[in-house]
């Protein structure tokens, strides 16, 4: 089969290697669309290098890149009793990657069926950004004021839809190309940040999610009420290599967060068959739409990835193969 293949960290490609067979509680998948995570990109680099205890100290421990997926199920393993050949299922393969690839297999407890409502594109785009939207919002409650920074990106989009389902006032905070895109996913307001320092006008949050990575600990939690949440993903850009990135604004809000009434949330998305059950269902029923800035070619995959690491792309990246 075709694979996106990495043997060393800075750059993969395109080759034919055998296709995976499905173990015990395994489904095998013949990929239909694949979707681009931050996550791609920093494994792709090994960016940053304190991420490399996890991921390969040399090399990445997984040579096929890529976790989320959607696709038709065509054979199932021992003990799987969930899923048949012929079932149209999405998931997220989680640090096993492999899902930038003509065939993937996965356990059954990491995929869901696909509702017809949507599109392999569209099912391929939700579970990593889905899952960790949802959970980072998870304490949010009808009535709630909530900011979340980054609100275009990929876990953005879905972070505002799942705040607003759950009662809340959303404040959005995007550049100027993206503020009709926020409005119609339900925010209340947006803040452009080209024109406007979200951390200047003095407003208070129940929760500030932050997605960017790119503000101090002071300043986010600065824009929070005094009993407010503030939940950390990640976030960052390629700049050459680091040894901590966004790994720093993180450690420093784990020591903070015993020091404060402000709780800090530090948000580590565990994808859970659960979670992916409760998105399906709501993508389902209109509730939420994943939105998708652009597709590529299995071939390009290389590109897409490089497309959401310097181009800042909006939403999700998708590719089909």
């Amino acid at each position: 089969m075709r694979a996106l293949v990495q043997d060393r960290y800075g750059s993969c490609s395109i080759r034919s290697i055998p296709a995976p067979v499905a173990g015990d509680g395994q489904v095998l998948v013949r990929v239909a669309a694949a979707s681009v995570n931050a996550y791609d990109w920093h494994v792709m680099r090994g960016d940053p290098r304190f991420a490399r205890l996890s991921i390969g100290l040399r090399r990445p421990k997984t040579r096929v890149r890529g976790r989320d997926f959607a696709g038709q199920v065509v054979a199932a393993g021992p003990g799987v009793s969930s899923f048949e050949p012929g079932d149209e299922v999405f998931g997220d393969a989680g640090q096993a990657d492999g899902a930038f690839a003509e065939y993937i297999a996965i356990s059954q407890d990491l995929v869901v069926h696909r509702p017809s409502a949507l599109t392999p594109s569209e099912a391929a785009a939700i579970p990593l950004a889905g899952v960790t939207a949802l959970q980072g919002l998870s304490a949010v409650l009808p009535g709630h004021t909530v900011l979340i920074n980054g609100a275009s990106g990929g876990v953005g989009t879905f972070a505002v839809q799942l705040a607003t389902a759950a009662g809340a006032a959303v404040t959005a905070v995007c550049s100027t190309r993206n503020v009709e895109l926020v409005k119609s996913l339900g925010a209340s307001s947006v803040i452009d940040y080209r024109h406007t320092d979200f951390a200047a006008d003095g407003a208070r949050y129940d929760a500030v999610l932050d997605l960017v990575g790119n503000r101090s600990l002071s300043t986010l939690r600065g824009a929070l009420s005094p009993g407010g949440t503030l939940i950390l993903s990640g976030g960052g850009t390629y700049q050459g290599g680091s040894l901590l990135g966004p790994m720093r604004l993180i450690l420093r809000a784990g020591l903070t967060s015993r020091l404060t009434r402000q709780r800090i949330s530090i948000l580590t998305a565990t994808t859970s068959q659960k979670d992916l059950s409760t998105l399906a269902g709501m993508a389902a029923d209109g509730r939420l739409k994943p939105v998708i800035d652009r597709t590529f070619p299995l071939a390009a995959a290389a590109e897409a990835i490089s497309y959401l690491e310097t181009e800042h792309a909006r939403a999700k990246v998708v590719i089909t193969v």
